[in-house]
């Protein structure tokens, strides 16, 4: 084996190692990516850094991450996502499982408010694992219906993670957008018959609300609530993904129309103070500057890489995978899958996924199908123990008596289901591309 495929491997696993060893993510790709690639080309290789760089930040989608990531936090910190998961839990209350159940949806609204899954498990979770530990709620159902619906951000349009996809896909945001909102819905779906049927065969371990609580609302009280409380982030979210699936605005422009119109919901609720949107905006810079960090230091353990012949290395790992192009495809899901346990998304998008990109665009597959069905395995990483991230988010925010394993015990079935949405994508293809085929994009 050539000296600089050998530097490739080496590569990866100094990687590994440096992230097992607690260093920050942008710091392991720069110090990869600089001693391997000097190692291999000396200087030369990295003439062609700065022009990577530039095209980072200079990509006019990218303006679209902070906007989207300030509109969820501004959701999250003026409490709204409090009051959406008190009046949903309380319409639905009735049903054994019911309190899980509005926990998903408010996962949904959420998550197509923001993408932002810390933000969701963490409020999802202050808000409501005591009161549904109090009320008799299962630890690990509780656990793991906060943790699941906490990722559906993931999946469901605006998402940071489809964002990123459209770029290392080359494919239109737009279309990525159109292609996961039917997956998105449908995962979600999914999550509800899994709490409906677990909650008719063990419903003692989700009781419905007591009556006389849910009497604490009357009717029309309940339907008001619902009017002024729901209706208002619900049509943001409907004019922001209207505007990008239709065509009608860029990805960017829709981003600061729904910034804009999150400060306009939290004036109007009377919550928009000089503390909440300083908290905001300071949340906004710290994540997004987490985010450019990872995609500016992957451009140079991307260039190494590549210059020592790893993706040369990887394309001659595929050829010896059967099964042709489908075979191929499982092969990627399953190591995605993998790495999901050990990595987060973005390390796996900019580091794993682009190796393979040149074997899908010889086989001629549907980047936009193939992307969404990255997007679907990319959620499981977060559930997937050791390392999900919603899982330490829950239990930074969790009660002492909610141990780790009923946090493990809780999302177990959740990554299941998940496995079976990946499954049924992967089946009918048109589930994520009819949308796209439909409206022209």
């Amino acid at each position: 084996m050539p000296v600089n495929e050998i530097l490739a491997l080496a590569m990866i696993g100094a990687f590994f190692l440096l992230l097992l060893g607690g260093l920050p993510v942008p710091i392991c790709l720069a110090v990869c990516g600089f001693v391997f690639g000097y190692a291999g080309f000396g200087s030369l290789l990295f003439g062609l850094l700065p022009a990577r760089v530039f095209g980072v930040v200079t990509n006019y989608t990218f303006l679209a991450l902070p906007l989207f990531i300030f509109m969820g936090i501004m959701l999250e910190r003026s409490k709204m996502a409090e009051d959406l998961l008190d009046v949903i839990g309380l319409a639905m209350g009735g049903l054994r499982g019911g309190m899980a159940l509005a926990i998903i949806l408010v996962g949904v609204l959420m998550g197509a408010a923001s993408g932002v899954v810390g933000a969701t498990v963490v409020t999802v979770g202050l808000i409501s694992l005591n009161p549904l530990i109090r009320r008799g709620y299962d630890k690990g159902v509780a656990a793991g219906v906060i943790c699941a619906s906490g990722t559906l951000g993931q999946l469901i349009p605006p998402s940071l993670v489809l964002i990123l996809l459209a770029d290392i896909m080359g494919q239109s945001v737009g279309t990525l957008f159109a292609a996961a909102l039917i997956p998105g819905l449908m995962l979600s779906g999914l999550f509800v018959v899994y709490i409906i049927v677990l909650g008719l065969v063990l419903p003692d371990r989700m009781p419905a609300i007591p009556i006389e609580e849910r009497r604490a609302l009357s009717g029309g009280e309940l339907g008001r609530r619902l009017l002024t409380v729901v209706l208002p982030p619900l049509a943001l979210i409907v004019l922001v993904l209207g505007s990008i699936i239709g065509g009608l605005a860029a990805p960017t422009e829709a981003a600061a129309m729904g910034a804009f119109g999150s400060i306009l919901l939290a004036f109007f609720s009377g919550r928009l103070t000089p503390r909440v949107m300083s908290e905001v905006i300071k949340g906004a810079f710290v994540t997004s500057a987490m985010v450019f960090f990872i995609l500016i230091f992957a451009q140079v353990f991307s260039l190494a890489f590549r210059g020592l012949g790893g993706e040369r290395l990887v394309q001659d790992a595929f050829a010896y995978v059967p099964g042709g192009i489908d075979g191929q495809l499982l092969f990627l899901m399953a190591l995605l899958f993998v790495l999901g346990f050990f990595l987060e998304w973005i390390e796996i998008s900019y580091i794993a996924l682009p190796l393979f990109l040149p074997v899908l665009h010889r086989s001629g597959v549907d980047l936009a199908w193939v992307s969404i069905l990255v997007a679907v395995n990319l959620q499981t990483s977060f559930l997937t123990p050791p390392f999900g991230w919603a899982l330490f988010f829950l239990k930074g925010v969790a009660p002492p008596e909610l141990k780790t394993s009923d946090i493990y015990r809780g999302v177990v079935p959740f990554i299941a289901v998940q496995l079976f949405g990946l499954f049924l994508v992967w089946l009918f293809p048109g589930m994520a591309l009819w949308l796209p085929k439909a409206i022209g994009w």
